[in-house]
């Protein structure tokens, strides 16, 4: 959990910056992942705006070649944490009309980890590759292409598309100055 006490910037006067080395394990996707980088935390009126740079690395299935694989992640964060107590007080504070803003809690304990988590969600690749030029898997016997080619029979082509690959050979013979 990566949690910052920020009961000192609460009482700092407005435009107060306080930064924070992150250094800690989150779980994003059911994987317990290490998180690090900077995060500056900046008093406003009536919040604290949490800017910051995160890195983390994430066990993912490429999807050409069904290896798993380490991908890595960059998380740019800006999230503004409303407190739920007067820090002077001690009194109750109301809360802005925006659904599922995040707080801070009664102990003053400023929580980046469901904000860690949700950027990091946002980040996963939706077709993750274990590098660009992956070549996945034949068709046919299924070995990855990748290790060694496979000794397949080409497949013959679709006559469907007979016509179209006729205009494509006839263009790469056509040179490019007409």
């Amino acid at each position: 959990m990566v949690q910052i006490n920020v009961s000192q910037l609460l009482k700092a006067p407005i435009g107060s910056v306080r930064n924070y080395q992150i250094n800690d394990i989150v779980n994003i996707a059911d994987d317990d992942c290490l998180v690090q980088g900077e995060v500056r935390l900046m008093r406003t009126n009536r919040s604290i705006i949490v800017n910051g740079r995160l890195r983390t690395e994430i066990e993912r299935t490429c999807s050409r070649c069904l290896n798993l694989f380490s991908c890595p992640l960059t998380l740019n964060i800006e999230e503004e944490y409303f407190p739920t107590m007067d820090v002077v007080t001690g009194s109750p504070l109301s809360l802005p009309d925006e659904p599922g803003c995040f707080t801070i809690d009664e102990n003053n304990i400023l929580d980046l980890t469901e904000a860690i988590r949700q950027y990091a969600l946002l980040a996963i690749p939706m077709k993750p590759l274990c590098h660009q030029d992956c070549i996945g898997l034949c068709l046919t016997c299924g070995s990855n292409l990748n290790q060694a080619p496979c000794h397949c029979p080409p497949q013959p082509a679709d006559s469907r598309w007979a016509e179209l690959t006729k205009l494509v050979l006839a263009d790469s013979k056509t040179p490019l100055n007409e």
